[in-house]
């Protein structure tokens, strides 16, 4: 699908700029033309000759080049590609585009420009979590700028978060799913997926069976229908799925959190396992046996509820709210209760008792609760009750936002 695409793809200057040499690789196997442009700080990590080199074309890195100016060059370059994708989006260069300044090549291409921009952010993670970089990344998000990434874990500076770039094969995907024109263009969807760990104490904690498998699937046939997705996981067993913005939590105060920050958006569907209760007394060290045989005692506390918290919020609510129902017995009796209680539009309920081997396998059997009704659907694969509910999802936003 990406054969015959042209891509400008701005480098930023990060220890992550080796990544985009495998990316342009990636992209030049596909059939994608890529015409690259490297910042002042781009050239201290990779090289303009390895950049050519894997790109076939000239690389671009002066704003004031004579002989490209003659033909008004910078604009030319910010037109002529079906996407500009800067990789890796440096804190510099996201407040640069947030803020509008033009101060060299790589800023001016994307304030002169009207072809979509796709951002692969990559930094320290105190830089990623500065209020700052926080403000320029919802004021980027609010002037139409996609998103891939960053996602969490160990960085060259030493220390452990979100920041890292992410990988060449998801930004593919991110790409892809940036030039499809599909039904879901232009929408934001939030999906939560997976179970949440309730600490006991710091190496022990509750949790459920959820593999998260079918709240990956969904937001994969999500972003396949061109949604920008953003993907809340618990610890799920499955790795959550390429060109969608990923944010990985532990605990359902967390998730809370993490939802109320990624809003807002056109639909938000909540397949997570969230816990119901957590436990209040956890211990900050191990517990230890005393020798008198007696178990601990553990303090319960309610959990925030995330699907009600969303559904009753009054301003700013996504137009379609879903939920998920996880029962062993009279599903669609209390999955219609459910529904009525949280106030979402929609459950997706399904029988996860033992003997079915929904929880964690690979197939699902659903129905699904609206304000019409109960409507069965037949058992199938996971991926495949994705892809259809997916579409009702779409069809159900394009109707909303045509009245």
């Amino acid at each position: 699908m990406l054969a015959g695409k042209r891509i400008l793809l701005i480098i930023g200057g990060g220890i992550a700029a080796y990544k985009a040499l495998d990316l342009i690789r990636r992209l030049r196997e596909r059939g994608v033309a890529v015409t690259p442009v490297l910042t002042r700080a781009g050239h201290e990590f990779v090289t303009p000759l390895s950049v050519s080199a894997l790109a076939g074309e000239k690389v671009h890195s002066a704003l004031f080049d004579l002989t490209a100016e003659a033909e008004m060059g910078h604009i030319q370059l910010s037109r002529v590609a079906d996407l500009i994708v800067v990789a890796p989006a440096t804190a510099d260069l996201m407040a640069k585009a947030a803020q509008g300044r033009a101060d060299d090549l790589a800023s001016t291409l994307l304030l002169a420009t009207d072809t979509p921009v796709l951002m692969a952010p990559a930094m320290n993670v105190r830089m990623w979590e500065h209020k700052a970089t926080q403000r320029n990344l919802a004021q980027l998000r609010a002037d139409g700028v996609r998103f891939v990434g960053p996602n969490a874990g160990d960085m060259a500076c030493g220390e452990f978060g979100p920041g890292r770039m992410a990988e060449p094969l998801e930004i593919v995907a991110a790409i892809d799913a940036a030039l499809v024109a599909g039904p879901l263009a232009g929408r934001h969807v939030l999906v939560t997926s997976g179970p949440t760990h309730e600490p006991i104490d710091p190496v022990r904690y509750i949790a459920n069976r959820s593999s998260g498998a079918q709240g990956t699937a969904l937001a994969a046939a999500l972003r396949d229908l061109g949604a920008r997705v953003t993907f809340v996981t618990g610890p799920a067993s499955v790795p959550p799925p390429d060109g969608v913005q990923v944010v990985q939590v532990e605990t359902a105060q967390q998730m809370l959190a993490a939802v109320q920050q990624a809003l807002p958006a056109d639909a938000a569907v909540f397949a997570a396992a969230v816990a119901d209760w957590r436990v209040a007394n956890a211990g900050a060290q191990k517990m230890k046996k005393d020798g008198t045989g007696r178990a601990p005692a553990l303090e319960f506390a309610e959990n925030p509820d995330i699907l009600a918290t969303v559904s009753q919020m009054g301003a700013g609510r996504p137009a379609l709210v879903v939920g998920f129902a996880a029962e062993t017995e009279q599903v669609v009796a209390h999955a219609t209760a459910k529904r009525a209680r949280k106030g979402c539009d929609w459950i997706v309920a399904n029988d996860v008792s033992p003997a079915t081997g929904i929880m964690g396998g690979s197939e699902n059997a659903v129905t699904l609760i609206t304000a019409t009704g109960a409507e069965s659907w037949p058992r199938m694969t996971k991926d495949q009750v994705a892809r259809d509910l997916a579409q009702r999802i779409a069809d159900a936003i394009s109707v909303a936002g045509s009245r």
